[in-house]
């Protein structure tokens, strides 16, 4: 093909499952002026055969890769990309058939340099998925960051929906962290070399997660780990807000010895969590409209809660070079 607009890197390890999901996807979009780069990231079960079902109908590519981590992967395919634009995702997201007809609307109103998109539960995601995409988006517990509020100038895209230009490729020079926070201290280089960064509200992805809690909560706590090690290549990029889940936590463990030395602290601590999780009950259903997801956001969000505050408190007191720079 001819020079595409668009160059999609999705890195993948022993997920043949989600990229076949993906690539249905894409071969539905209504935009198709972009070509794959499918990065298989040292994986025992490869997804190469699903590829193969796909080269006729998708202008697509294949490479296989030791491991290294997602941030090297994505370095990886953007090498040996031909487009002006490199957009990322993370192989358990499908995209909606206008995904890359408001993306491209949205850049060349806009002129963007890098952008992001939100994430949505699909309808056809289990109730635990969705009750997972609605608390990793929701105001009540990640403060609605993650694609749901528009700051421009300050919006961080992530890398399971990212798009930058080769300029701002050229101008940050990828990713450096290996994995845990790779996106985000990426996108604190795009805004510190002054590249145009917005959110583009259309150009959302229906993002699978885990499949279970304990598979989350693994999730969440990397997360946490990420911050921190994110505020050690970056002093004062962890805000208070990063420690709202280190704080949960720590308060949910002090309850037990608080009773003992008073009753009507113990209550009032038992008051708050009871409201605070009651919000997000009502929230949840105001959303989503299903008894079932929201009553699963509860337990959805005690998980992320205390899975990132463990790995975030875990990893600000450890000692040692972060593995996610090496």
């Amino acid at each position: 093909m001819t020079q595409p607009r668009y160059s999609i890197v999705v890195p993948v390890y022993n997920r043949p499952e989600e990229v076949d999901e993906l690539l249905a996807s894409l071969v539905q979009q209504t935009y198709r002026d972009f070509e794959v780069l499918i990065v298989e990231d040292g994986s025992a079960i490869r997804c190469e055969n699903v590829v193969d079902r796909y080269r006729d109908l998708l202008h697509i590519r294949y490479f296989y890769k030791p491991n290294s981590g997602p941030g090297p992967s994505r370095n990886f395919g953007f090498e040996h990309a031909r487009g002006d634009y490199f957009v990322v995702f993370d192989s358990d997201c499908i995209l909606p058939p206008q995904y890359f007809q408001a993306a491209e609307e949205s850049v060349r109103v806009n002129g963007w340099d890098a952008w992001g998109g939100p994430d949505r539960a699909h309808k056809q995601f289990t109730p635990v998925q969705q009750a997972m995409a609605y608390t990793m988006s929701s105001f009540f517990t990640t403060g609605g960051i993650r694609g749901r509020a528009v700051h421009v100038g300050a919006f961080q895209p992530r890398s399971f929906n990212m798009g930058l230009s080769r300029h701002a490729l050229e101008a940050t020079g990828g990713f450096r962290f290996s994995r845990f926070a790779e996106d985000i201290e990426l996108s604190i280089r795009m805004r510190q070399v002054g590249l145009k960064v917005g959110l583009i509200t259309g150009a959302f992805v229906y993002h699978k997660r885990r499949a279970t809690f304990g598979q989350f909560f693994r999730q969440v706590s990397n997360f946490g780990r990420g911050r921190v090690q994110v505020g050690r290549a970056h002093p004062n990029e962890v805000k208070v807000a990063h420690w709202f889940p280190a704080f949960f936590l720590l308060s949910l463990l002090a309850l037990l010895p608080v009773a003992l030395i008073s009753t009507a602290l113990f209550k009032f601590g038992v008051i708050m969590f009871a409201i605070y999780l009651t919000a997000i009950l009502v929230h949840a259903y105001a959303e989503t409209r299903s008894v079932e997801v929201a009553l699963l956001a509860v337990p959805a969000a005690l998980v992320q809660m205390i899975g990132y505050g463990s790995g975030f408190l875990k990893e600000k007191f450890s000692s040692g070079k972060s593995r996610a720079e090496s």
